[in-house]
């Protein structure tokens, strides 16, 4: 890992924006291929396909079904007829695709996303960015290196009263905000206990399993629930916490790695073959400068049939002069002193995805800055991954944020990264 110096880090991200060698006219339409059109994957193409300044021209899955669902979606919706593949080489190879859409597993983001870069298309990666946090450095440097826009699939931070919140905290209406807290409390569904089996006809489950060690196929890996598993996903603080920390570390406004972490994770409720906790508590601690320290917590109940402080997912700010309880669904509560409601703000709608693709499609046509680009995401991402390795070692650790790595932990420091087999697809770095 090459060792930086934070000023170089933010650098070279803002390089990676403001200086796209990729950029199309204003006036052209951009050739876009989807990558992964599944869940998540088809609430893009129903919100993209209103635009009329797109052409869809690939879908990718190694799911044949999916494909051809996805690509029907959009002859429907458009009029328009993509090509089906199951091979994102095939995408990468087609010059005339100037951006890719990828919404695939968790632990084919950092390595699609860097194929992408690499053979010069922008990129719109689902959150997490990455498997682990050493696949967001590489993903940051092959964003630069290629002088591609890389946005990453935290809409939040295009939505209007999400970032009205972010500006009353830098105005100091609560004070000098010292600790932010976000949780994510909601009911998920066991699993169950799944043996292996043969994959679907429809599958093609070595494509899938992309530069990973090969394991035997369950029914609870595709679709969708893959993100309960150690070698896929990231749990649920990757998958829907993700959303929460990055709001909440926006707001107390951090731009870097903390420098301490403690967490404690444990399967509490589900009777099942899901690997990562249900219920989790992790801490995290930062050095500013100057010598102020500020502190962000995560708290997340998979098991939970109620909400917390009026908010299933949510975040909370704790300043001075008072503080922030909200969401990004429902809104905020501003409080003064005394617990004194200053202010109620109820938004039209929950985060804005169109607004957010409005982003990434600025940022490829006029280099405008990303409101999420891969260093801003990669910062709030590795708070997953540090997370969820201090709940595994049940250790609390100390951590460099320019070397990003365990410091007198080299053991530990070993799960910032992935094994890997030998693949066309392995990320290298």
């Amino acid at each position: 890992m090459n060792l930086i110096t934070r000023r170089h880090f933010f650098t070279q991200a803002g390089f990676a924006c403001a200086s796209l060698s990729r950029a199309v006219s204003t006036d052209d339409k951009i050739n876009l291929a989807f990558v992964g059109p599944g869940g998540m994957g088809t609430n893009h193409i129903k919100t993209m396909c209103k635009r009329t300044d797109v052409i869809f021209s690939y879908v990718c899955d190694a799911d044949s079904k999916r494909a051809a669902t996805a690509a029907k979606l959009i002859q429907e919706l458009t009029g328009q007829s993509p090509k089906i593949v199951s091979d994102m080489r095939r995408v990468f190879e087609d010059k005339a695709v100037q951006a890719v859409l990828m919404a695939t597993p968790d632990h084919w983001h950092a390595p699609g996303a860097i194929l992408a870069a690499n053979a010069g298309k922008h990129v719109y990666v689902e959150k997490p960015c990455s498997h682990n946090l050493h696949e967001g450095r590489l993903m940051i440097e092959a964003a630069a290196r290629n002088k591609v826009a890389m946005q990453v699939g935290t809409q939040s931070r295009s939505t209007g009263h999400i970032m009205q919140i972010i500006e009353k905290l830098r105005s100091g209406i609560i004070g000098d905000v010292l600790v932010a807290k976000a949780w994510n409390s909601q009911r998920r569904a066991n699993q169950g206990h799944k043996p292996t089996s043969e994959p679907p006809a429809e599958l093609d489950y070595d494509l899938w399993l992309g530069p990973v060690p090969k394991v035997p196929f369950k029914s609870t890996y595709h679709p969708g629930a893959w993100r309960w598993f150690h070698h896929f996903g990231a749990g649920d603080f990757g998958n829907d916490g993700v959303h929460d920390i990055d709001i909440a570390r926006w707001g107390l406004g951090v731009d870097q790695h903390p420098n301490r972490v403690i967490g404690q994770g444990s399967k509490l409720f589900f009777d099942d073959d899901q690997e990562w906790p249900d219920t989790l508590y992790c801490a995290f601690e930062y050095d500013n400068a100057g010598g102020k320290t500020r502190q962000l917590v995560y708290e997340q109940r998979d098991w939970s049939p109620y909400v917390q402080e009026g908010h299933e997912n949510g975040c909370a700010w704790y300043g001075t002069k008072g503080m922030i309880v909200g969401g990004k669904a429902k809104g905020w509560q501003v409080f003064g002193e005394r617990n004194k409601l200053i202010e109620d703000i109820k938004p039209p709608s929950g985060p804005d995805l169109a607004a957010h693709h409005a982003n990434f499609f600025d940022a490829i046509r006029t280099g405008a800055k990303l409101n999420a680009d891969i260093t801003i995401n990669h910062l709030s991402t590795s708070l997953c991954h540090l997370g969820n390795i201090a709940a595994r070692t049940r250790r609390s650790l100390v951590f460099d944020p320019v070397a990003e790595q365990f410091i007198g932990d080299a053991d530990t420091s070993k799960l910032l990264r992935r094994e890997y087999r030998d693949h066309w697809a392995t990320p290298v770095g």
